[in-house]
């Protein structure tokens, strides 16, 4: 009655006021009698309106700029995606995708889609919408540098770092020299263009090197520490002097520029002196995300803004207050973290594309039409290899390194990635740099980043030394190997509870390892140590506990789901265990949307559609990434489902079909080692008619005859699920009860779901 009570009320409401609304509407129109009421529409008919106005809506500001932006993200994700594929950095990608979409391609061949997506008009929204991703990505980068680690390896970085920008300086200067005549815009001085190529030769991409180390898992090694450390000193020295030659060429002469360059230095000293030690103040009140309220976190972006705007100001350009501003940050490297988690994934995924494929507008290879132009486009890039490779190389050598430390060093330090784009577009906004330069000096840019991997390799190569030593068995191929991937440190403990249960008494015989990847996005090179030490402490803790030895394996990757099973597969490990990742979209009518969609967007999800490995997992709820690791896995691979798991001493396996036989060691290795009781379920009559699975189950019952039970029922009921702590099912079977919308799904245990 009380629900009646208020339908009633409610249509009340809504009717008598819409019947309001519509007579004042009505008496409304009579007013406009006599003031030449001009009709806002066409009259052509209401669908010619109605495509009118949505050509008109298509046409507004706004809509470009939002267009622009969904293109960008998904040809960089695309680019990003391919590179990360051959073992390129992402920024590669990126910056490819700038070029794809820019006049070199895009804009040659679909010239009016290119007219029509980035009309000029509206290039000034996206320059200051990528001007802003770039203050907040050079805020982050400053917020990165390692103070503490620059004062401690101050020596040698200091002169590895200034040997890697004066050779490339010189170098670029004298280069600038030979082709000042025949590629120096009109009007423009020489000390401006062979400062600007001087500059542009000498930067190095500090985050771009930064991801390299890490994924290459050299972060934690001497050679990983130095580079790091090298590259943070080049960044701080080069954006100095960068900042010095961008008041030199605005001020006209170097005379009239010393007075930018002492404005500059002032408001350094009042930056350092006065507004870090504030800081630190505010950061060692805000150093948990809770402490971090809306008026802390306002005060950072105001200095952030702030600082921009004064070297704006100046005369020295706001990316470089950005950066200033991030490197005067308070030290505490909680309090970093959880600072840069606010920015980063907008500046970076969002904002940042937007200026990689703005610069792929002004990029025009389409200029480069010419051998001889060709050819000066070969000499920039071996004067940028040239000077930043052996200037690294040979400083390194200098203060002691081994060979093969300086040249992997001078390799990394010749990394230019997005710092160059930044220093490009910085002349070309200036006028220092004509299109044609500006051209080359990209590419230059992305042959010297995509080098920097394979050469590398070459590297590691001409001086290969013993294979790595591995932990104390987890080579021997007579023990029973298990492998561990988990995302956090719960679903660890879980999976090193599953994996005792089947080694438990064969210590001896068996090897455990624990495995966390991390993206190299969110893991930042100041707090790796402590990262890994937060996630494996509580799985140590457990194994402990369990009185199970194992060994820790800790990466940070750019692609976790190939990083899983490739180090599965070059182990050769016996099973792979991992938890299941719930998809956002699962059991909503967007996710059958997004389900076809992804295979678009995705395009492993299409790879595996084109290749037949899709039907292996139409209609079920597994995770992109788990998907990818059952997929391409050599070994068996388990899938915990886990509902609140706390003991392993009942456990539940149902038999689908003779496939299903591979169970049946399960069934032995949880009897055996940790006394479990299985209690296994012929779904279908297979067992009875398979004499293979009947023999298995004979040769267990024979040695553990209390332990092992054949369910006659054919109605699983609920209250024997709710009394099983595992249940163990393969994954043709488990596909086969998500078909069907089995009950069980609702009553189940913690699952195992293991692809044989």
């Amino acid at each position: 009655m009380k629900n009646v009570t208020k339908s009633f009320f409610y249509l009340t409401m809504i009717g008598g006021f819409s019947g309001l609304i519509y007579w004042i509407i009505l008496k409304g129109k009579m007013l406009e009698t006599g003031r030449n009421i001009v009709p806002n529409h066409i009259e052509n008919g209401h669908w010619n309106d109605f495509v009118t106005s949505m050509m008109h809506n298509l046409q507004h500001p706004l809509a470009i700029l939002l267009a622009q932006i969904v293109t960008i993200i998904l040809v960089a994700r695309f680019f990003g995606w391919v590179c990360r594929k051959i073992g390129q950095p992402t920024v590669i990608g990126e910056m490819i995708a700038g070029i794809v979409l820019g006049p070199s391609l895009i804009g040659m061949y679909f010239p009016e889609f290119s007219a029509m997506l980035f009309p000029k008009d509206s290039l000034g929204n996206l320059q200051f919408l990528s001007q802003i991703g770039l203050i907040l990505f050079m805020f982050v980068i400053g917020m990165e540098l390692d103070l503490k680690a620059l004062k401690n390896k101050a020596h040698d970085a200091v002169v590895i770092s200034h040997a890697s920008i004066i050779v490339p300086f010189a170098l670029g200067l004298g280069l600038a020299y030979f082709i000042y005549h025949s590629f120096a815009p009109q009007g423009v001085e020489f000390i401006s263009f062979g400062l600007f190529l001087g500059i542009a030769m000498s930067i190095t991409a500090f985050p771009v090197l930064a991801g390299i180390v890490r994924e290459r898992g050299i972060h934690k090694t001497k050679l990983g520490a130095i580079v790091i450390t090298c590259a943070a000193a080049d960044d701080v020295t080069a954006w100095c002097i960068l900042a010095a030659v961008i008041a030199i060429v605005k001020a006209g002469s170097f005379t009239s520029s010393l007075y930018v360059i002492a404005l500059a230095v002032l408001y350094v000293l009042l930056m350092l002196k006065v507004v870090r030690p504030f800081l630190k103040k505010v950061g060692d009140l805000s150093s948990t995300r809770e402490s971090l309220s809306k008026p802390v976190v306002a005060i950072f972006f105001l200095t952030l803004l702030l600082s921009s705007y004064v070297t704006e100001l100046i005369g020295i350009h706001a990316l470089f207050g950005a950066f200033l501003a991030g490197a005067i940050m308070p030290e505490n490297n909680k309090f970093r973290s959880i600072f840069i988690e606010k920015i980063e994934d907008v500046s970076v995924v969002v904002l940042l594309p937007l200026f990689f494929v703005f610069t792929g507008l002004r990029t025009q290879i389409g200029l480069i039409d010419d051998p001889y132009l060709w050819k000066i486009t070969g000499v920039i890039i071996l004067v940028a290899v040239a000077g930043k490779f052996f200037g690294s190389a040979l400083a390194a050598k200098f203060v002691g390194h081994s060979w093969k430390d300086s040249l992997s060093i001078g390799t990394l330090m010749n990394t230019r990635g997005l710092m160059e784009l930044v220093v490009l577009n910085i002349g070309y906004d200036l006028g220092v740099l004509s299109t044609e330069i500006f051209t080359m000096m990209v590419i230059m840019a992305l042959v010297t980043t995509f080098m920097t991997g394979p050469a590398l390799d070459l590297i590691n190569y001409i001086f290969r030394t013993k294979p790595e030593t591995v932990p104390e068995g987890i080579g021997a191929k007579n023990k029973y190997k298990i492998i561990i991937s988990f995302d956090n440190s719960e679903k660890g403990k879980k999976l090193l509870k599953v994996a005792n249960s089947l080694v438990k008494k064969q210590s001896v015989n068996s090897i455990v390892t624990t495995m966390h990847l991390s993206l190299s996005t969110e893991v930042h090179s100041f707090d790796v140590k402590d990262y890994e030490k937060e996630m494996f402490l509580p799985v140590i803790a457990e194994s402990e506990n369990l009185d199970q030895k194992v060994y820790t394996l800790f990466k940070v990757s750019n692609d976790i789901e190939s990083e899983i099973t490739e180090t599965a597969n070059q182990g050769e490990y016996d099973l792979l265990l991992v938890g299941l990742g719930q998809s956002i979209f699962d059991g909503t009518l967007l996710g059958k949307v997004l389900g076809f969609t992804t295979r678009i967007i995705n395009p492993d999800r299409f790879i595996d559609k084109i290749t037949g490995k899709e039907g292996l997992f139409e209609n079920s709820p597994f995770d992109e990434r788990t998907r990818q690791i059952i997929a391409n896995s050599k070994m068996p691979v388990g899938i915990l489902v886990d509902k609140n798991l706390v003991a392993i001493d009942r456990v539940f396996m149902p038999v689908f079909n003779k496939e299903d036989g591979f169970l049946m060691e399960f069934a032995q290795k949880m009897i055996h080692n940790n006394g479990a009781q299985v209690t296994i379920f012929d779904a279908v009559g297979q067992i009875k008619d398979n004499r293979e699975i009947q023999e298995l189950v004979r040769s267990i019952e024979q040695i553990a005859p209390n332990h092992i039970a054949m369910m006659q029922e054919r109605i699983i009921k609920k209250e024997f699920l709710e009394e099983q702590d595992l249940m163990i099912i393969s994954l043709e079977s488990w596909k086969k009860l998500i078909d069907s919308h089995s009950p069980w799904l609702n009553n189940t245990p913690s699952v195992l779901i293991i692809k044989p």
